[in-house]
């Protein structure tokens, strides 16, 4: 018998850190494909708002962290963390932004069947890489309720321009350049889509990255207000790809807030 896509279809408790928040991983099927996650739950009460974690890099860079999910749960949310196809025994081979992101959108129905999860209040949350996946949930699954998007990756031609170091691996992922089959880098860029977006966007960049440059930023926020969109950019002239660790606490902070308040 098919199992039907965003099933879980095993999950392990493994060890946390924290002793209030459950740890899993857990197996569901995206496309067809068992592909592999974290889960987090709080225990100290019945009901939270749902959090999707998209890691950024590809493979083993940037995997998802348990330090990271357990950050987002201990703020008071069911959080899902896909380490997307591919990954930590998955089935299937990762896409840069093509046909993985259903294993985000997939995600999201974990979140919205799970018994501690409000149905009505599901977020979105990216970092690096992640930021195109992010956007790219909440164009295709309407109901999220907000999205964040953090040193996020929002036009796939400007990384393959910016990223001379990532080009062998965007052509052989992709199907070549940007001159030879700039299609393919369009379909993977969601600032060109963002006419069904329902959801308010929160940017979140610093000036001085140079692993996704501020351009990204820049170009979606343009291309939300072009089409009056809700967005808000919080914007450091100081920060890089990596903020310091007593202002990245302080950020995830405010924008578990800012999920929270819309």
């Amino acid at each position: 018998m098919q199992v039907e896509n965003g099933v879980i279809i095993d999950k392990q408790r493994i060890p946390s850190p924290h002793p209030r928040i459950y740890l899993y991983v857990v197996t569901y099927i995206s496309e067809g494909l068992k592909v592999k996650g974290m889960l987090a739950e709080p225990q100290w009460a019945d009901k939270f708002p749902g959090f999707l974690y998209l890691r950024g890099g590809i493979k083993t860079v940037g995997m998802v962290r348990t330090a990271r999910v357990i950050q987002f749960a201990a703020e008071g949310f069911v959080v899902m963390a896909p380490f997307y196809r591919g990954n930590k025994g998955g089935e299937g081979k990762e896409d840069f932004a093509g046909k993985d992101r259903y294993d985000a959108v997939h995600a999201v129905s974990i979140l919205m069947n799970h018994s501690k999860v409000k149905r009505d209040s599901i977020h979105v949350f990216g970092f690096s890489r992640g930021g195109v996946m992010a956007l790219w949930t909440a164009l295709l699954k309407p109901s999220i309720r907000s999205v964040v998007t953090w040193g996020g990756v929002s036009d796939m031609t400007l990384t393959y321009e910016e990223r001379v170091d990532l080009r062998k691996m965007m052509k052989r992922i992709i199907g070549g350049s940007i001159w030879k089959v700039p299609d393919h880098y369009e379909a993977r860029t969601p600032i060109l889509q963002l006419d069904q977006l329902r959801a308010p966007v929160l940017i979140i960049h610093g000036v001085k990255d140079e692993n996704v440059g501020i351009e990204h930023a820049y170009r979606l926020k343009g291309a939300l207000e072009k089409r009056n969109k809700q967005v808000t950019s919080w914007i450091y002239e100081e920060y890089d790809h990596y903020f310091p660790p007593h202002f990245n606490r302080y950020i995830v902070s405010e924008l578990t807030k800012w999920m929270k308040s819309q």
